[in-house]
């Protein structure tokens, strides 16, 4: 038989070199003596034989090596060739499959190749990555890959030996590769082998993959994410008619491999009652493994929910490469990490926390990537993700590279990236990680390492549109979400909408009140005195963003010690001292998150190998301030005055802001509907202070609400014997004041009993 492809054709399939392979192997419809006949293709690579089965007709026709040994080719005189199969034999085994060059059909369109062109395919992950689908009546997996400057790619798995001669993809439009492969399932194990002009090869997982395997293995796993069946609806109605800004918003900042630990000995189990996979720990000790998100579910769950508050965050879950980096070193921006189980287990988890009514917000990564050989680093042979020039594509103090926000297909990559936690994850906020990083270009860099934007400026103007694109797209979609920017500058508008010019975010962690605030608690109290500047200045600027007042992570560790450990005093101050700092930072405006440990006064840093210091609460100190936690965010999420004008002047007013002698407070808090209005009075010192005297707006009997210093708390029980009456005394610029009692280190809250005032009164 005569070959009716050109030898140099078949050296191109055979040396791996062909930018689409589908001109030569499969089926072909050919002229031949006159006749119109099939010819049939094929390269396979270790076979010795090989025959074309058509099952229909039940007979096979035998192929014949043509210019390789492994290259074989058939004539067939049919009408049509639909699904026809391969038999080939390898040593002692036979084989038959469906060939992938058969199935010809593109599943990417032009539309869509056209926007994601462009930046705007919201939903490339749905094209993008490996998708289990049905073509010509047959089941399989569809790949497709971005790598625009490849010169091929293959894709590789045990199902091929890993070897990429035998999956060859062909190339479409904008550098995007694809190939259907009949028989696979979910659950197969996948790299992409890319070759650069060069003929340098690189394995990389897949950047759309939505799972991979545990570390240390680094292939990506072909998953379904439409299996799960979500019991979250109520939730989810809820949410798109809400609006956070006017909702108490108290988070719990959490890393899940951290919180706490199993044992190997007794092994995991899904909600089903089959075992789970366990991941060890050995870095910790031996035979400790990290919980499943489904055990997390069961024992996290009822822990927040006790506590009171209304959102968890996690630390970032995507698939990251060492445990110690605590998740911002992500290589696998659509994969939910493997080491504590499957993406359906952690839909469990994000569905049993809103069924409890948790929030889930999720650490988001768009500002960095690691280099890893496996991830998106120099992913088709060149600067494909991140800038080729490291004056703007490396953070050389992180040793991580810098995304090309000026690239389209790039950006599209991270948009569509926040899109997908939210639509496949029904997540409820993302935390977007060191902002400040990505909008200024000298960020952490000496001079002459960096190169100033177009207008001789610092300012990151390609990251800065990218983050209005996102958080636009974002809200879009999804109404009644958050977008917290970790930012630390004076960026203006950080938190203002998109139409005026703003990044678009509706949270911003205020860091310069955490700083004040943890300065001056840090402090001996006589001290504080001279620095009441640090209680009051953040009220100056409180109200030009919407602020996420912040003690996170980034507090409790490298030698800064825990929160307890910062106090000064003997013990019951140091207690003491905390629970004034938390009353305050839940009294000023601005919405709420503590990290984990917090809640219970752990005395040790944060330590990512370890369990929390749970021991802690056999002791009588711990339990107590745990309680207080408790109380104090269901006196937070009772109370109005404290949540629903968080961002208006008109929710905040001193009342004195000036007595610095004695390190003390007093401002109201007020309702946006009702009127109501909270008197809060902090005292900062040890000495309780007794006939105090403070101006309030209306006559009345002064319930006293909270009280840090209540003997339920730990502390001694100093207060207003459950409230005061006011006097006609004017003070503080108002016609009527109270005589307080301030206890030591305490914050009180004070709210006018309007029934209680017009029963005595006789209105």
């Amino acid at each position: 038989m005569s070959v009716t492809v050109a030898p140099e054709q078949i050296d191109r399939i055979v040396w791996n070199q062909h930018h689409d392979p589908f001109e030569v192997l499969g089926p072909h419809m050919i002229q031949l003596d006159g006749k119109t006949v099939w010819a049939v293709r094929a390269y396979l690579p270790q076979a010795e034989a090989a025959w074309v089965v058509l099952p229909e007709e039940r007979k096979q026709v035998s192929m014949e090596a043509a210019h390789h040994p492994n290259f074989f080719e058939c004539i067939i005189e049919a009408e049509d060739l639909a699904n026809y199969q391969l038999k080939f034999k390898e040593g002692e085994h036979e084989r038959v499959i469906y060939d992938p060059y058969a199935f010809k059909t593109r599943r990417i369109t032009d539309f869509d190749i056209h926007l994601f062109a462009e930046g705007n395919h919201h939903r490339i992950y749905e094209k993008l990555g490996a998708h289990p689908t049905v073509m010509n009546g047959v089941s399989g997996v569809y790949f497709a890959v971005w790598a625009p400057n490849a010169r091929n790619v293959s894709v590789l798995g045990d199902f091929n030996h890993w070897d990429g001669r035998k999956h060859q993809m062909r190339r479409s439009g904008n550098g995007i590769w694809e190939l259907f492969i009949p028989d696979l399932t979910a659950g197969a194990s996948y790299k992409y082998e890319i070759k650069n002009p060069a003929g340098h090869i690189y394995e990389k997982s897949d950047p759309y993959g939505f799972q991979q395997e545990v570390r240390p293995k680094t292939a990506s796993i072909v998953t379904d994410l439409d299996t799960y069946t979500w019991q979250d609806q109520d939730w989810m109605e809820q949410r798109r008619h809400n609006d956070p800004l006017t909702q108490p918003v108290s988070i719990y900042e959490v890393h899940l491999g951290s919180w706490l630990h199993g044992s190997s000995a007794e092994p995991a189990q899904r909600s089903d009652g089959t075992e789970a996979a366990v991941v060890t720990v050995a870095e910790l000790k031996p035979g400790a493994r990290f919980l499943t998100y489904r055990e997390l579910a069961d024992k996290l769950i009822p822990y927040v929910k006790e506590l009171g508050f209304s959102h968890v965050e996690l630390l970032p879950i995507a698939e990251h490469p060492f445990d110690g980096s605590w998740g911002y070193q992500v290589t696998g921006y659509y994969a939910a990490t493997s080491r504590y189980g499957t993406p359906e287990d952690l839909m469990y988890f994000v569905d049993q926390c809103h069924q409890n009514g948790i929030g889930v917000i999720v650490d988001w990564v768009p500002g960095h990537f690691p280099k890893d050989g496996h991830g998106l680093a120099f992913f088709d042979g060149t600067h494909l993700y991140e800038h080729a020039d490291p004056r703007k594509g490396e953070h050389q103090e992180w040793g991580t590279l810098v995304f090309n926000y000026g690239r389209n297909e790039v950006r599209n990559f991270l948009v569509a990236n926040a899109i997908f936690w939210f639509d496949k994850y029904h997540i409820d906020g993302v935390r977007v990680d060191a902002v400040a990083s990505m909008l200024y270009l000298d960020y952490c860099r000496k001079e002459g390492e960096w190169v100033t934007n177009e207008y001789g400026g610092r300012e990151n103007i390609e990251a800065a549109d990218f983050l209005r694109q996102v958080n636009h797209v974002l809200f879009s979609y999804f109404p009644g979400v958050l977008s917290i920017a970790e930012e630390s500058t004076s960026w203006p508008m950080v938190s203002w909408p998109t139409y005026v010019g703003g990044l678009g975010f509706n949270l911003k962690w205020n860091m310069g009140w955490m700083h004040d605030m943890l300065d001056y608690f840090s402090m001996d109290p006589w001290f504080r005195q001279f620095h009441q500047n640090n209680v009051t200045f953040s009220i100056w600027y409180a109200f030009t963003e919407n602020f996420m007042l912040a003690l996170s992570h980034d507090e409790v560790v490298h030698g800064k010690s825990n929160m307890l450990g910062k106090m000064p005093g003997d013990e019951w101050q140091k207690f003491a001292n905390l629970r004034c700092l938390f009353t305050f930072m839940f009294m000023h405006p601005g919405k709420k998150t503590m990290f984990m440990s917090m809640e219970f006064g752990q005395w040790s840093e944060w330590n990512v190998w370890g369990d929390l210091e749970w021991h802690l609460l056999q002791y009588e100190p711990h339990q107590s301030y745990k309680h207080f936690i408790a109380k104090l965010n269901q006196f937070y999420r009772d109370q109005p005055a404290l949540f629903t004008q968080d961002f208006s002047q008109e929710g905040f007013e001193w009342i004195d802001c000036s007595d610095n002698r004695h390190s003390v407070v007093a401002f109201l808090r007020r309702d946006k509907d009702s009127g109501d209005f909270l008197v809060v009075v902090c005292n900062f010192t040890p000495q309780p202070h007794s006939h105090y005297r403070i101006g309030v707006p209306e006559p009345g009997y002064y319930s006293e609400l909270f009280n840090s210093d209540a003997r339920e708390f730990g502390g001694s029980n100093m207060g207003n014997l459950g409230g005061k009456w006011s006097v006609d005394w004017s003070f503080h610029s108002r016609p009527y004041s109270l005589d307080l009692t301030l206890p030591p280190l305490g914050t009180i809250v004070m709210k006018l009993d309007r029934e209680k005032t017009a029963a005595e009164l006789g209105q």
